[in-house]
This record gives C-alpha cells, sequence and structure tokens, in this order.
C-alpha cells in the first residue's frame, strides 16, 4: 500500500459530473507504530543518544535492550536495541549514532541503498553504478 502513491505519481484527477477536474494529492498519512531493531552500537552509548538520532524519524516510544531466550537461567544481551517508534519518516538501513555506523530493521522498511540511502534498489541494481 505504501508504494501506491510512488507509483500513480502521488496524485490522480478526479473528472466531478459538471466537468470539472479536481487534482487530489495522494499520501501516506503516516506509518504507525513499528518495533525497530539497531545493531552494532556499542553499549556504551546510551539510549538518550539514541533517542535523540530516532526522533528525527518519529516519535520514540521506548527503547530497551534485546536480550537471548528466555530459555537460558539469566537473561543475556544481545547486542541488539529494540526502540518503539512511530514513524513519520522511513528510516535509512544505516545511521550514525555517535559516530557509530549502526543498521537498522524494521517491518515494512523499503530497500536502502546503503551507499547514499536511496530507496527502492540494492547496491547490485544501483543505476549510479559504474
Amino acid at each position: 500500500m505504501q508504494d501506491v502513491p510512488q507509483s500513480i505519481g502521488g496524485q490522480v484527477e478526479n473528472r466531478h459530473t459538471n466537468g470539472e477536474i479536481s487534482i487530489i494529492r495522494i499520501s501516506t498519512a503516516g506509518m504507525g507504530a513499528r518495533r525497530v531493531g539497531i545493531a552494532n552500537l556499542p553499549p556504551e552509548v546510551s539510549h538518550g543518544v539514541l533517542h535523540t538520532v530516532l526522533s528525527n524519524y518519529g516519535e520514540v516510544r521506548d527503547i530497551q535492550m534485546g536480550t537471548w531466550s528466555g530459555l537460558f537461567r539469566y537473561l543475556v544481551a544481545n547486542g541488539i536495541r529494540l526502540a518503539k517508534v512511530t514513524i513519520t519518516t522511513h528510516i535509512p538501513s544505516h545511521i550514525t549514532v555517535n559516530a557509530h555506523r549502526v543498521v537498522v530493521s524494521y517491518v515494512g522498511k523499503p530497500m536502502t541503498y546503503y551507499g547514499y540511502y536511496e530507496t527502492g534498489h540494492l547496491h547490485q541494481a544501483c543505476p549510479m553504478r559504474r
């Protein structure tokens, strides 16, 4: 559904019964709450710093450390941070947090070429690639 506005150029024409034509702009109102995974961020970088960076893409509700399965006797951190974010703008696959390049993933995220954050294709199919 998120591809529809892009596939039709973001607008459609509506012809009224009196013959008048109106241009209707179509866009997504918001992408809703998502559980965003952030990998490769050292544990010494605080949740506050990550919160500040993620705030550029929507409202950050919560950030927690991911843990391995509850089958272990103790909770063991797996190195992935999990943030609940109400996304207003898609987050690129890689972002910089406190001088660390981290990997971002969530359900519904479009493919993003990490070289220059262009959406819709990967490195192998990049039109700018020589």
